[in-house]
């Protein structure tokens, strides 16, 4: 049978013995140990001749790279050769640590269920850490599911958190049992009100509301310089004309009919100016013909659009009326 990667390394490591794969393993990243692990358990039996062809391809693959070592020692000597010892120093301390800049990547890729689940078990701290890590759209959906006592707490922590101490990403990485880059201890963030804003953004329109009222009335200034922040489907018409007819080239039909649906009159009225007249009236009439829809799917047509709105204005293809840039934070 032919051998991918992960199964190759592992009857290779069967081949030589427990003894010397011990000492590979313990050589090995957390995510190749699991990887090899994982292949070695399901390799079954594999014929001598594969062995010997595996281990022929081995020794070749050897002798093509000639007589290269690579090690920590060494990189660390060439870096030093082009660049300041500090910088140096840093990126030798993210890779001798855990390599966390994947942490996150990896965090994005778990369900918003699993991962409230998991996270409602855990110290307001630790969850505010979490969600300040990961994107502003994952961070949204796994906070609406929080409970809302709770979630209130982390919103709390959020605010009020500045720069992340190393101590606190320390115990996070023991109680995620994952990876951290260490400088990230040291890395410097942008305003937690900006932070929040793009979370509350994401947010649906009732766990955005249910969330909101309970910050006003726990602290009514933050409530209040989050939704200065933010910008809403409704903030769309704050664009100028240009900016409209851009957007309208550039969206897709379907999902405007569908954000439209639960738009005010006042979004409506200035989507239906910009066009001519029987393209309003298609529009209208794709409208008419959506019938009754879930305000969730209304809600992520429109989030998707204003996300749309953001990367033009980012390119600086589309303008505020008063010739501001569209978009904040």
């Amino acid at each position: 049978m032919a051998l991918n990667g992960a199964q190759k390394a592992a009857a290779l490591m069967l081949a030589i013995g427990e003894e010397t794969s011990s000492r590979l393993f313990s050589r090995m990243h957390e995510d190749e140990i699991r990887d090899v692990s994982a292949a070695m358990s399901q390799l079954g039996t594999v014929q001598a001749s594969a062995i010997e062809e595996l281990c022929g391809e081995f020794v070749a693959n050897m002798a093509s790279a000639g007589n290269l070592v690579g090690s920590f020692e060494t990189t660390e000597r060439m870096l030093l050769k082009t660049l300041p010892k500090e910088r140096v120093a840093q990126i030798m301390e993210e890779i001798r640590g855990p390599a966390g800049r994947t942490m996150w990547d990896k965090l994005g890729n778990v369900s918003e269920a699993v991962l409230a689940n998991y996270l409602k078990n855990e110290y307001p701290q630790t969850v505010a850490v979490v969600l300040s890590k990961v994107r502003p759209d994952h961070a949204a959906r796994v906070l609406a599911l929080l409970p809302e006592g709770f979630a209130m707490e982390v919103v709390m922590r959020m605010l009020r958190m500045e720069t992340v101490q190393k101590e606190a990403l320390e115990g996070v990485e023991r109680t995620l049992k994952a990876e951290f880059m260490s400088n990230l201890a040291r890395a410097s963030r942008r305003d937690a009100h900006e932070m929040m804003a793009d979370i509350f953004n994401n947010l649906d329109r009732t766990a955005e509301g249910r969330i909101m009222a309970a910050l006003e009335e726990r602290n009514r200034d933050s409530a209040e310089k989050i939704r200065g922040l933010m910008f809403t489907f409704e903030d769309l018409q704050r664009l100028d004309g240009a900016s409209v007819q851009m957007l309208l080239r550039t969206v897709e039909k379907d999902k405007l009919a569908l954000s439209l649906k639960g738009a005010s009159e006042g979004v409506k009225t200035m989507f239906f100016k910009n066009l001519s007249e029987r393209a309003s009236k298609m529009l209208k009439d794709d409208i008419a013909a959506l019938g009754p829809v879930r305000l969730r799917d209304v809600d992520e047509a429109q989030a998707a659009i204003v996300t749309l709105a953001k990367d033009l204005a980012a390119q600086g293809q589309i303008q505020m009326a008063d010739g501001q840039e569209a978009m904040v934070g």
